[in-house]
């Protein structure tokens, strides 16, 4: 059986949208009594009606100025606050990590990981992620994950994808190439596949059992062929990363996002700056709030005092970036919804940039319009304006106040379509 038959199968197992529905008038949603949460800054829109046709916003403005077009489906929302939908931009839906977890999926097929992906993507929208970004999978079912949610075939958030991890042999990740032909070959056949981005690592990680965090394992020529090969066929390369000396390298070359940053220095974090370069910090699994999950896994005992022994140097270098005003990408290198210090990682990850500096509105913004920016889809989502995507979710408290309101998500809405509501689960999309 084909692996496409499989995400079909997924599809009939997480929630099938008909192929009559296509045919049919848009439909026509309201939303009304919420406020709407000024995404740019400025005044909220309070007791604010939204209306939305199909899969787009139609109007945004104060109940009083706006009509509720006949026939639509009016949704309540008086003491909710209305938000975009969140984005994440680290995210892996086939996650293995060393450790008991991680050992029951060494002989996982090709089948068992579409299907256990496309849980993880429904849940993850489920938690009030619209979009993400993958950022390594494994043979192109993030591909087929993504053309399966996009026709309506399986549930899930927008999906950006940098297809496998690219490292030179004995590197962070698993498909291996070494010298500038082999690399522009394999950046060449990710693109083909369909990668939005490319992702190399530059580095050692937590999770590797050898090399060194700090270390830079590639050739100038190598990592320049990589990044001008991406970018002739416009798309752009993010590197996971903890060494500067790896990252002035990449810097050099026009790198246009790191991953993690885990030992970062001033001096990278200047030019990164200057450059315009993104961070995306994944600072959750470096701090407290983590240990909940690695130890649901199993993470060995080497694992864990990795993880410790990187944490403070990773929590410095995002004080520091968020002070000098690098950019910020929110992500989270666990699945979105997974628990972490009581809540998701992806709320937590936020509630982190604002204890480390950031105001609470500055977090919201990184985890919706600043990505939305880096993704080059700033017009299409991002924000409750008309035009854009209806990707929006419900809290009950104000963020702009207090981050820890995206504790309160209770209402998910994607492209018109609901997927949560707490408070009236008959509006839910079947």
């Amino acid at each position: 059986m084909r692996l496409r038959h499989w995400v079909v199968a997924v599809a009939a197992s997480f929630g099938m949208a008909g192929n009559t529905a296509a045919q049919e008038a848009p439909a026509t949603t309201a939303l009304v009594g919420a406020t709407v949460v000024a995404i740019d800054g400025g005044k909220p829109i309070e007791d604010a009606t939204v209306i939305v046709q199909g899969d787009r916003i139609l109007q945004v403005g104060p109940s009083a100025s706006v009509s509720v077009p006949a026939g639509a489906k009016v949704v309540p929302m008086k003491g909710k606050w209305l938000i975009p939908g969140l984005m994440n931009m680290h995210v892996h839906f086939g996650l293995k990590l060393p450790g008991a977890a991680g050992a029951e999926l060494l002989d996982e097929q090709d089948g068992e990981e579409a299907l256990r992906m496309a849980d993880n993507a429904r849940r993850s929208l489920l938690a009030g992620v619209t979009t993400v970004r993958l950022t390594a999978e494994d043979h192109g079912i993030d591909f087929m994950l993504k053309r399966a949610i996009a026709k309506g075939q399986a549930i899930g958030p927008r999906i950006e994808s940098a297809g496998e991890l690219i490292v030179p042999t004995g590197g962070h990740g698993s498909l291996e190439a070494d010298g500038p032909a082999e690399f522009s070959k394999v950046v060449r056949q990710q693109i083909k596949r369909g990668a939005s981005w490319i992702k190399i690592a530059i580095s050692g990680g937590i999770s590797d059992t050898h090399g060194s965090i700090a270390a830079a394992p590639m050739t100038d020529a190598e990592m320049s062929t990589i990044i001008e090969v991406a970018h002739r066929n416009g798309v752009k390369v993010t590197a996971h990363n903890g060494s500067s000396e790896a990252a002035l390298q990449a810097l050099r070359f026009g790198i246009d996002c790191f991953e993690h940053g885990y030992h970062l220095n001033d001096e990278v974090l200047t030019r990164m700056k200057a450059q315009g370069v993104w961070l995306v910090p994944t600072i959750v699994v470096s701090q407290p709030g983590a240990y909940e999950f690695y130890k649901k896994i199993g993470s060995p005992d080497w694992y864990l005092d990795r993880v410790a022994s990187t944490g403070k140097d990773h929590w410095a270098v995002l004080q520091k970036a968020i002070q000098m005003g690098v950019n910020v990408a929110l992500g989270t290198d666990q699945f979105p919804f997974e628990p972490n210090g009581g809540t998701t990682a992806t709320v937590a990850e936020a509630e982190l940039y604002v204890k480390a500096g950031m105001t609470p509105l500055q977090a919201l913004q990184a985890a919706t319009i600043q990505p939305a920016k880096m993704l080059g889809i700033d017009k299409q989502v991002g924000r409750i304006v008309p035009g854009q995507y209806a990707d929006i979710v419900a809290v009950s408290a104000d963020p702009v106040r207090d981050i820890a309101a995206l504790r309160t998500i209770g209402f998910v809405m994607k492209g018109g379509a609901i997927h949560r509501n707490d408070s009236d689960p008959a509006t839910i999309a079947r």
